[in-house]
Parts: structure tokens; sequence; C-alpha cells
């Protein structure tokens, strides 16, 4: 079993993986000079016979000799970041139904900051370069176990799957098909991409399946709490603020306390925001008896699906920009910085009230403003 989770952890399975789909690293920078490593979560710091004025080494250049899996496989890792969930989730309530939306946005809410504090508490070191070619330089600094690529596609894909059966008339079995494949494929991007073992990719996915099973009978329940108890407005902020604040601390700089910042503020946000529709009595869902047709997808339907789509996005990445601008510019002011300096914008003092006050308005404009605007300009 030991011998099993070595080989399963191991960097060269993910080098192997990489070859074989194509991806290789060219010749003379695999064979870089022989360093001791020492781990420093898996940002390495090198003592080479060479001296090098970085702390960490350069990323290995690569030959790409298929194109298609270099495609499918970048593609596939993108349904893991900010863009995607910026689009799709809210693409979801626009478009199908904002009960669908709510489900996902809170199971998405709890894997990814579970899984974003077990990796900053297990501390367990990403593949090695080389001999793996890593793709995704920004988040080297985090640490490995597990993956949040692949806890995020699975819970995302089967709580779609399993709020969407009862709702809709769709084929179980197409529906579990199709969300296999989307997990399976973004959990292969992240060893194609050289970011994560492939322990990293089962124990994230099985991690997610677990935390669904354990909270799947509570789902009811926890709607109408949600939606229906006058606390939950309150709590729904108090509780991802005190958990971003509580966010257990590293020696040095990484992206995850930010990232889980941005997913519990965008989360809160959703939350305030059906809280508030439901008690205006404007909640956008599907009326009468279940499971109902899926909307036909009539060419006027599909030109008002990409209208609100294209709409939406839009007024949501301005949401994002102006208030990122403006949380910036007055937490640096008070805190007597420079809107400039981004090791000051890495202070939890700055870096978590910013982020939290930015997606919290996201996820508000969501739930709330994009809705009535479609409505005053008849695309719903």
């Amino acid at each position: 079993m030991l011998a099993a989770v070595r080989y399963l952890q191991g960097s060269e399975l993910v080098a192997a993986f990489q070859r074989r789909c194509g991806l290789f690293a060219q010749d003379g920078a695999a064979r870089r000079e022989r360093r001791d490593k020492q781990d420093r979560n898996s940002n390495y710091k090198y003592k080479s016979r060479v001296s090098h004025d970085d702390d960490a080494a350069p990323p290995l250049q690569y030959n790409v000799r298929n194109r298609l899996l270099y495609y499918l496989f970048l593609g596939s890792a993108e349904l893991g970041h900010e863009m995607f969930y910026i689009t799709f989730l809210p693409c979801i309530h626009w478009n199908l139904d904002p009960f669908l939306c709510r489900r996902l946005v809170n199971m998405w809410m709890v894997v990814m900051y579970i899984g974003q504090v077990m990796k900053d508490m297990l501390k367990m070191p990403r593949p090695l370069s080389p001999p793996v070619v890593k793709l995704e330089p920004r988040v080297n600094a985090e640490y490995g176990m597990p993956s949040t690529h692949a806890m995020a596609a699975t819970a995302i894909s089967f709580t779609f799957l399993l709020s969407a059966a009862p709702r809709f008339q769709i084929q179980f079995e197409v529906g579990l098909l199709v969300a296999v494949a989307f997990s399976t494929l973004v959990g292969l991007s992240r060893l194609y991409t050289g970011m994560h073992s492939a322990l990293d990719v089962i124990c994230g996915a099985m991690i997610s399946a677990l935390l669904m099973v354990a909270t799947y009978p509570a789902w009811d329940a926890f709607d109408r709490l949600q939606l229906e108890s006058p606390l939950s407005p309150v709590l729904a902020v108090l509780v991802p603020l005190f958990l971003c604040y509580n966010y257990p601390r590293l020696d040095h700089y990484s992206t995850t306390r930010g990232d889980t910042t941005v997913i519990l503020g965008a989360g809160a946000g959703c939350s305030v925001g059906y809280w508030v529709n439901r008690q205006l009595g404007k909640t956008f869902e599907p009326q009468g008896g279940f499971p109902v047709p899926l909307p036909a997808l009539t060419p006027q339907a599909l030109l008002f699906g990409c209208g609100r789509f294209l709409l939406g996005v839009a007024i949501l990445l301005g949401t994002r920009q102006a208030m990122k601008t403006f949380s910036l510019l007055a937490l640096c002011s008070w805190r007597k910085v420079s809107f400039q300096d981004l090791k000051a914008r890495q202070q939890k003092e700055i870096e978590v009230p910013y982020k939290f006050a930015t997606y919290i308005s996201v996820g508000l404009v969501n739930t709330i403003l994009v809705n009535n605007v479609f409505v005053v300009l008849g695309l719903l």
C-alpha cells in the first residue's frame, strides 16, 4: 500500500503522462545541473553548483507534439479557474434555474474552503520540475494535496446532476456520463499541466465525494434556512469573513488565502442575494409541477440566452473592476501604503477585506441586479 501511494505521488508518473500526451521537456532543459532541493511549498530553493540570482529555478522549456491534447487539457484546466466560475455559475442562474446555481455555489464554497485549508495544513509539495513540465507557474507557490480543481469539478458536476434530476426532465444516465467525463477531464488536466500528482487528484475527487455524501441529506433543510431564516444574511457574511481572517498562516506568501477569500466572498454575496429575492418574492425560478421540460433551444431562445450571457458577464466584470479599484484605493489610503505596492496588497489586512468586498459585490449583483436588468430590457 505504501509503495502504491509513493508511486501515485511520484513526479515521474506525471512526467510519463505528459510525454504520453505529447508534452516533452526540451533537450538540455531536462538535463539541468543536479541540485540539492529544499522543499519550500514545492517552490524549491536550490543550492546549486552554479550561482543563481533567483531562489526558484526557471520553468522548463517544452515542445508540444500533440496540439489537440494540448488545447484540450489547457481548456479543461481553465474550468477550475476564476473566469469559469464567474461565467458558468451565473449563466446557470440566468438561463436555467437559480435554484441550481444556489446549490452549486453552496457546495463549491464548502469543498473549496476545506480543500484550500487541507493544502496549507498538510503541506505536501507539488511535482518536481524537472522531470515535470509546469504550465501554470502562478500557483506553484501553493501546496499540492489535495487538488482543488478535482474537488471543485467533482462537486459541481455531481451536485448539478443530483439537483437537476428532480426538477427537469433529463436522462439521468446521460447526465451521469457527462458528470464523469467532466470531472475526469479536469482531473487529467492537472496531471498534464504538471501541477498535481495522481495522488493529489484522486484524493481531491474522493474528498469531494465524501463531503457530498455527508451533506446531501441536509441540502433541503439548508435551503429552507438559507432562504427563510432572518439570521441567514447576517451569518452568510460573518461566517465566511471570520473564516477568511482566520485562514491558516504560512511562513511565506501563497495565493490560497486570497483565492479562498474570493470564493467565500462570492458565495456570501450570492447567499444574501438569494435571501433578498425570496423576501421580495422574485426568485426567478421555474414554476409548476416538477420535473419540468428543459427549455426549448429555439433560435429566439438561443439569441436571448446569448444576450443575457454577454450582458450579464459584462456587468459582473465591470462590478469586479470597480469594487476592486475602490476598495484597494480606500484600504491603501487608510494603511498609508502605495496602491502600486504589490507586497503591501498581499498583507492580510488589505488582501482579505478588498477581495471579500469585491466578490461579495459580484455575488449580490449577480443574484439581485442582473435578472432585474434583463426584465427591464425584455431579455427575461
